[in-house]
């Protein structure tokens, strides 16, 4: 099967971001991970993102994206909880086209470098995972961020908008945001993260869309168009969107996940638009 973004660009990076769904005692079969997990490998398979940010994922998930997407992977976070063994927001970055030249994970709370902890109406632990990348095609820096919202406070998601919004602030470098931000658009949350053009989406300044605006949780049933994007790529300056795609396709008779994956080609040596 071929990519949702169609013909390769050598000089592009694909980056992705996919809420797979945590491995649950799930009664509904479509929900199973043993049914479910085949599927994920091969919708990964037929990607072969560059930067995948990854939601829900459990340890054993982690390790089977990781795998799944081959050698040479590697996986950025732990889990959220103060352990670290707990369901995970990861970075997930193939290193033979991408130079990991740092990494780091924050709680989205007022103690950030406390693992576990949780502030602004937050019920679980929420984190962001970010990386300091150099591609190395173009040779250009790119700060990757990683990050899934709260889904019962819009309080705690505006503010963790806002924190997010510092950590790509504070770095002049391109930068992409990669995330279930359990929030559509014309949200507090989307207003916050794109506010003053730092940010940009995606879907918006892409120069080709290669599929229809689905909603990105259909969970596991047919996707509708132009339904409510929970799942988004967000970019700032010097970050150049050529295709993007959100990935409405079953396999094996069935959907990987819950939510959609979302797509983008990107290039680092032009401008947005």
């Amino acid at each position: 099967m071929t990519s949702i973004l169609g013909d390769v660009d050598e000089r592009a990076l694909h980056v992705a971001t996919w809420n797979i769904r945590r491995r649950t005692p799930a009664m509904r079969p479509a929900d199973r991970w043993r049914e479910r997990a085949p599927r994920l490998r091969a919708a990964l398979r037929a990607e072969q993102p560059h930067v995948l940010a990854v939601q829900e994922a459990m340890p054993d998930q982690a390790t089977f994206v990781r795998d799944a997407l081959g050698p040479g992977h590697r996986v950025l976070g732990r889990g959220r909880d103060a352990r670290g063994d707990d369901e995970a927001c990861l970075l997930v970055v193939d290193e033979s086209r991408v130079e990991v030249l740092d990494w780091w994970q924050q709680a989205l709370s007022d103690e950030p470098d406390r693992a576990g902890s949780r502030s602004w109406g937050n019920v679980l632990p929420r984190v962001l995972v970010a990386a300091e990348l150099r591609d190395r095609v173009s040779g250009a820096p790119l700060l990757a961020v990683s990050t899934h919202l709260s889904l019962t406070s819009q309080r705690a998601r505006v503010r963790s908008a806002a924190a997010i919004r510092d950590v790509v602030a504070a770095r002049d470098m391109p930068a992409i945001v990669l995330g279930d931000l359990n929030a559509g658009e014309r949200s507090r949350t989307l207003d916050a993260l794109l506010a003053d053009g730092l940010l940009h989406d995606a879907w918006d300044v892409a120069a080709e869309r290669t599929t229809p605006q689905w909603a990105t949780r259909p969970a596991y049933r047919a996707p509708r168009e132009g339904g409510r994007r929970l799942d988004w790529i967000l970019v700032g300056p010097g970050v150049d969107v050529r295709r993007v795609a959100i990935d409405d396709r079953a396999f094996g008779g069935g959907w990987p996940s819950d939510h959609l994956g979302v797509h983008a080609r990107v290039r680092l040596d032009g401008a947005v638009g």
